[in-house]
C-alpha cells in the first residue's frame, strides 16, 4: 500500500483510568540511601511526578495539540509509519523530515514545529519557512511495533526518503535529527537519496582514528571528559536495552510509575538545568512524553531499536555526500571535535554552538533550536 491517510488521535477513556488506578496502586520503592539523584529519580520527586500525572495532567490538551499538526499514517516496507505533516503557509518552504530519539518521541516537535512552518509568526522570515515532516520511529509512540527483527537504522532511512517521496516532496528536501534521529539523518545523508539538499544535526557523529583520543586541545579534552562520564554513569540503560529489551519491556510496559522512572531519570541527567529538570522542560511537557509511551506501551519496542541498530555508524565506512550542518548544544551528553565530524560530514557548510540547551535541543530550546535550522539550511537553499 502507498496510500496516505490522516489519523488522528483518540485514545479510549478507559485507558486514561487505568492509568490513574494503576498510579494509585503502585507499591512504591523505599526511599533512596542518599540526598541526590545518584541513585535514580528521588522518591519524593516521583510522587510528586506521579501526582501530577493522575491528579492534574491533561492528556487530552496534548492530543488536541497532536492533531492540529496533521498526523498521519502510511504503510511503509510492511509497518505503518505515523508522522506530522505540517506544511507550511508560504510558498516557499524546504521540505524537512526531523527525527526524534529515546527516550523522546514527537512530543519533543510539539513546540517547535510552528517556528519551522511559520517563521513569520516568530520574528523569522518567509524564505526561511519549512513543509514538517515528523515521523515516530517504529516501535515507538503511534507508528506500528515491528514483529519481526530488521528494522535497523540504515531501513528506518531508507523509509523516510521514502515516506518523503511518498508526499511529493522528492524533487527537493531536506533532513534533521539528534540522537538516533541524528544517526538516521546521517545515513539519509550518507545514501543520498534523489532530491536531498542536505541534513542537520544536534549531535554529530564522527569517525575516531587510532590515536584520535589522545590528541591535546580543549575540544578533545572536553569530548573524553563528556565520553567518560557517560560511560561512568549514563550508560546502564543503553546495555540493558542493547542487550535484553524484552526483560527491561516487561516493567516498562506494566508500570507507569516505571516507565516514567525510567524517562525522567534520562531527562534530570540529559538538560540544561541548575539542578531540577523541570527548569528546562516543564512537567506537563515531560508528561506528554511520558505519557506517549505509556498509552502506546512502547517501553519494550522503543528499548529494541538498541538491540537492533547499535553500531550502525560505528561500524560503517559511508560517507555524507551532500552538504551538512551541526549545531552543538552544551548539555550535550556528548561532544564532536569538527576535524573528527567533518571525516563522516566532508562538506560541512554550518558549525556553531548555541548558548543554551541540552541532549533535548528543540524540546528545551524550541527558539534556538528553530534559529539553528533556519541559520543551517539557509546555506543550502
Amino acid at each position: 500500500m502507498t496510500d496516505v491517510r490522516r489519523a488522528p488521535v483518540a485514545i479510549p477513556e478507559a485507558e486514561l483510568e487505568s492509568l490513574r488506578r494503576r498510579i494509585g496502586e503502585t507499591r512504591w520503592v523505599e526511599r533512596e540511601t542518599v540526598v541526590d539523584w545518584s541513585q535514580g529519580p528521588p522518591l519524593a520527586a516521583m510522587r510528586k511526578l506521579m501526582d501530577h500525572w493522575a491528579g492534574h495532567y491533561d492528556w487530552r490538551a496534548c492530543e488536541a495539540r497532536i492533531n492540529a499538526l496533521g498526523p498521519c499514517v502510511t504503510e511503509i516496507d510492511g509497518l505503518d509509519i505515523h508522522f506530522f505533516h505540517a506544511r507550511s503557509p508560504h510558498a516557499e518552504a524546504l521540505p524537512l523530515v526531523i527525527t526524534h530519539g529515546w527516550p523522546g518521541s514527537i512530543a519533543e516537535f510539539l513546540d517547535v514545529i510552528p517556528m519551522l512552518t511559520n517563521p513569520t509568526a516568530f520574528g523569522g522570515k518567509a524564505k526561511d519557512a519549512f513543509h514538517v515532516v515528523a515521523p515516530s520511529l517504529p516501535g515507538y509512540g503511534l507508528s506500528a511495533k515491528p514483529d519481526m527483527h530488521g528494522w535497523k537504522a540504515d531501513r528506518i532511512a531508507h523509509a523516510w526518503a521514502e515516506l518523503m517521496a511518498r508526499l511529493g516532496y522528492g524533487a527537493r528536501w531536506a533532513a534533521q535529527g539528534g540522537d538516533w534521529g541524528s544517526v538516521i539523518t546521517t545515513l539519509i545523508g550518507c545514501f543520498a537519496p534523489p532530491g536531498l539538499v542536505g541534513i542537520h544535526t544536534n549531535r554529530p557523529m564522527y569517525r575516531p582514528r587510532p590515536g584520535d583520543r589522545d590528541a591535546q586541545g580543549a575540544d578533545y579534552e572536553r569530548m573524553r571528559a563528556l565520553d567518560s562520564a557517560y560511560k561512568a554513569e549514563d550508560a546502564g540503560y543503553m546495555h540493558v536495552q542493547k542487550s535484553r529489551p524484552q526483560t527491561i519491556g516487561y516493567a516498562l510496559v506494566d508500570s507507569p510509575v516505571a516507565q516514567a522512572a525510567w524517562i525522567y531519570e534520562k531527562l534530570w541527567r540529559w538538560t540544561d538545568h541548575q539542578g531540577n529538570p523541570e527548569e528546562a522542560i516543564s512537567v506537563d511537557r515531560m508528561l506528554d512524553n511520558i505519557a506517549l509511551y505509556w498509552l502506546t506501551a512502547s517501553g519494550g519496542s522503543s528499548a529494541r531499536l538498541y538491540w537492533e541498530a547499535s553500531g550502525t555508524i560505528a561500524n560503517s565506512d559511508l560517507t555524507v555526500g551532500v552538504p551538512a550542518g551541526a549545531s552543538i548544544f552544551p548539555r550535550e551528553i556528548s561532544y564532536t571535535p569538527r576535524d573528527w565530524a567533518e571525516r563522516v560530514m566532508p562538506n560541512i557548510v554550518y558549525w556553531n554552538e548555541a548558548e543554551k540547551g541540552g541532549h533535548f535541543a528543540a524540546w528545551e530550546q524550541p527558539a534556538i533550536f528553530a534559529r539553528e535550522v533556519r541559520a543551517c539550511f539557509a546555506a543550502m537553499r
